[in-house]
């Protein structure tokens, strides 16, 4: 059956739910805390916040790179190889939780000789670190179930695992910090309790879809099945497919910290134009990040489609994919950016009733609008890119365009001051999406070519 346009928005919106749920989090954290807590308690979890966001945002790989492998499998129809790469995936992920249990002095030494708040404050968030760190193994291995159900097409169960695990975060949130008065370290146990009970429900979620693709690609088999044939085990010992996996999730992980390293570079060139620009440029970078709900729910369905096409060697169903998936974005992004332009004004002082933080943000919208329609392009290659797993031009297309941003900021800031910063901002976002374009039509090629030895 062709795709159709209503096809890839039946399985865009249940991710923007997913990632809309996220923020709402963060805002039930501060509530309670804010209205139960001492100023110490907030504080800490701001901070906690900022560590954990940039420890977990490193390994967002085992999310990407799994959904790459289990797309690319589905559409070979290779069952064995889609459980091996989300095992593979599962594996890393309990690995590196339990090495940053291990390191999580260090982690705090290092993150509080950064971060430099109040001897209250740095107290309190070594009592939210050492709650939190224990639900690393299981956020870790979270990114692999959504990574594996987003490579298997199933969006919305990955909506049902993030509204479980927001909506019992939020509940044990208020039960552990409010009604038991544990501050922090409640806001923490909570998250970490939440993060391990969701992690049984999407193992189990995800053993139920892939026991019956098996028994649907295996109809003699009997239906109690017995470990060994289920499981991969061959292929968990082959090197050459791990050696394939490590070397993508390096790439991906090099990427992702170059992207933080420019959002973190933008803020604080922002910071030297004083408190109100830091704080307007802070709102827009928000209003951006609701932009990306959007524009990623596309850039997911992209990475099945092309996941599965490149699987399967289709040459025509990856263009189909590429070109539906993208027009969509492409009109979403105008309608963000059309909507942040024309009604900014009336969304800023909802986040902000300081006059001189609204007038800055209003002064710097139309940047930010310019931004959320230019940056689609570069969602969507990631998208493609992460799909078909060719992350070595993901790598290099955030090489060139993070060294660039760095540069062509000091210089338009010189000349241009903040509007300045602002054009190196979108140039960098361009330039992410003319890197990955430049590499396309070799990705392209590629598929075609391995259709056609296939055949051979």
């Amino acid at each position: 059956m062709a795709l159709r346009y209503r096809d890839i928005l039946h399985k865009a919106w249940p991710v923007v739910l997913a990632n809309a749920s996220v923020p709402l989090l963060g805002l039930s954290d501060t509530a309670v805390i804010g209205n139960l807590g001492s100023l110490s308690d907030l504080g800490a979890i701001a901070f906690g916040a900022v560590i954990f966001s940039f420890v977990y945002w490193g390994f967002g790989f085992l999310r990407m790179g799994t959904t790459g492998f289990v797309a690319q499998a589905v559409g070979a129809r290779d069952e064995l190889e889609v459980r091996a790469a989300f095992l593979r995936a599962l594996l890393m992920a309990v690995l590196i939780g339990v090495v940053l249990i291990l390191l999580q002095s260090l982690i705090a030494r290092v993150s509080l000789s950064l971060l430099q708040g109040s001897a209250a404050v740095e107290a309190t968030t070594l009592d939210y670190i050492a709650a939190r760190i224990w639900g690393a193994p299981a956020a870790l291995v979270l990114f692999a179930i959504s990574g594996c159900l987003i490579g298997l097409g199933m969006n919305k169960t990955l909506l049902m695992v993030q509204l479980v695990l927001n909506g019992l975060n939020i509940v044990l949130d208020i039960l552990f910090a409010g009604f038991w008065g544990m501050g922090a370290q409640g806001i923490a146990l909570g998250t970490a309790v939440a993060e391990w009970a969701t992690v049984l429900l999407g193992l189990y979620l995800l053993y139920r879809a892939l026991r019956q693709r098996w028994l649907t690609s295996n109809p003699a088999a009997h239906v109690e099945l017995t470990l060994p044939p289920f499981l991969p085990i061959m292929r968990l010992r082959d090197k050459t497919r791990w050696r394939q996996t490590l070397s993508a999730n390096g790439d991906i992980m090099v990427r992702t910290l170059l992207l933080v390293a420019s959002f973190a570079w933008f803020v604080r060139q922002s910071a030297q134009f004083g408190d109100d620009v830091l704080a307007a440029n802070h709102i827009l970078l928000q209003l951006i990040s609701f932009s990306a709900f959007f524009l990623d729910a596309f850039a997911y369905v992209a990475e099945t489609l092309v996941g599965e096409a490149a699987g399967a060697k289709d040459g025509s169903a990856f263009d189909v994919a590429v070109l539906k998936t993208t027009q969509l974005a492409g009109v979403s992004a105008l309608v963000l950016a059309a909507v942040m332009l024309f009604a900014g004004d009336l969304i800023v002082p909802l986040l902000s009733q300081h006059e001189a933080v609204r007038l800055a943000a209003s002064a710097s919208m139309p940047f930010a609008a310019l931004y959320v329609a230019m940056a689609f392009a570069a969602f969507q290659l990631d998208g493609i890119f992460i799909g078909t797993t060719r992350t070595r031009e993901m790598r290099n297309a955030s090489v060139v365009s993070a060294l660039v941003f760095f540069v062509l900021s000091l210089l338009l800031i010189g000349q241009w001051q903040l509007a300045g910063l602002w054009m190196a901002f979108i140039t960098f976002v361009v330039l992410r999406a003319l890197c990955l374009g430049w590499y396309l039509p070799a990705l392209r090629r590629s598929i075609v070519i391995s259709a056609f030895n296939g055949r051979d």
